[in-house]
């Protein structure tokens, strides 16, 4: 190495000049800089994939509409349970998808609503929403497990086993605008505050970490959530896919206290084809709603399914 090289790297390694020690000292804040956000994001992204609540036990053997465990096998990840509200012998089955952080049996009131119409109702379990599992996919995982679900449903012979209907909202709706989109078995599907990618929902968690608006630390956010997912990297968004629901009746449901999800709901709908019902209210959330309010949705769903799903 050449003389003026050594001489300016040792100037480098032992600034001596103000403007060296400037460029060191800008140096280290960006190495730190760096670092801190990548530690930020990172513990982040863990708690929104390891959401802190799950179903809550249920004492079935008590509990109205005599509903029964049931389990399934998910490939590669184990086994599920899940809960089944008999309705008229071979009548369709309706799946209800809990949203992200939302227990099962807070959709039970729902449940009740469409086994009174003579529906089979199942409440399915996602691994972050369960008693077995901590994780979420924020939608890549749960389509399998929803997928799996209806699947054993099928094998029922007190069921009719071609005809299903979904309903979820967020994550739940996810999952369930996406295995729509790829099982003929699905004849219906009411879908709330749904969004086209997991990373969409990811943002919306991050922004309520108060993070959203700093800089790096959403993109950090983002690329930690793609490496935890990497094998879904090839997943296209559910927009690319809505043509293959041509002929699917679907319900669309936009929630005026999720706004960003309300936006991204309304364009999925126009994107969607025929037939089609687009649905807007100012609050969303089943399982928080009011009495009344919870009255007026469950009316609403039902009466979807009635006229799209005949028993």
């Amino acid at each position: 190495m050449r003389q003026p090289d050594m001489a300016l790297l040792s100037e480098f390694r032992y600034p001596t000049r103000w403007y060296s020690k400037l460029i060191a000292a800008l140096l280290a804040l960006t190495f730190f800089t760096l670092v801190a956000a990548a530690i930020i994001s990172g513990f982040v992204v863990y708690n929104i994939v390891t959401p802190r609540s799950g179903s809550q036990p249920i004492d079935l053997a008590n509990f109205p509409g005599h509903p029964e465990e049931i389990s399934y096998s998910v490939q590669d990840l184990g086994a599920r349970d899940g809960w089944f509200f008999p309705g008229l012998k071979s009548a369709p089955t309706i799946l209800l998808c809990p949203g992200y952080e939302e227990g099962r049996e807070e959709l039970l009131p729902l449940a009740t609503a469409l086994q009174e119409q003579e529906y089979n109702v199942a409440l399915v379990e996602f691994t972050g929403n369960g008693s077995k599992g901590i994780e979420t996919t924020l939608g890549y995982r749960e389509v399998q497990e929803l997928r799996a679900a209806l699947s054993a449903l099928a094998q029922r012979t007190d069921v009719d086993q071609s005809r299903f209907g979904l309903w979820g909202t967020n994550l739940g709706s996810y999952a369930a605008l996406s295995l729509a989109e790829s099982d003929p078995r699905v004849r219906a599907i009411a879908v709330e505050s749904v969004y086209e990618r997991p990373q969409e929902m990811l943002r919306i968690l991050v922004n309520r970490y108060g993070i959203g608006s700093l800089p790096l630390l959403p993109n950090f956010a983002e690329k930690g959530f793609d490496w935890l997912n990497y094998r879904d990297a090839g997943v296209p968004p559910l927009s690319q896919r809505l043509p293959r629901l041509a002929g699917v009746p679907k319900l669309f449901i936009e929630a005026g206290d999720e706004p960003v999800l309300a936006k991204i709901t309304g364009r999925l709908f126009l994107a969607s084809p025929e037939p089609k019902e687009e649905v807007t209210l100012p609050r969303g959330k089943y399982a928080g709603m009011l009495d009344e309010e919870k009255r007026s949705y469950e009316n609403r769903i039902a009466s979807f399914f009635l006229s799209n799903l005949p028993r």
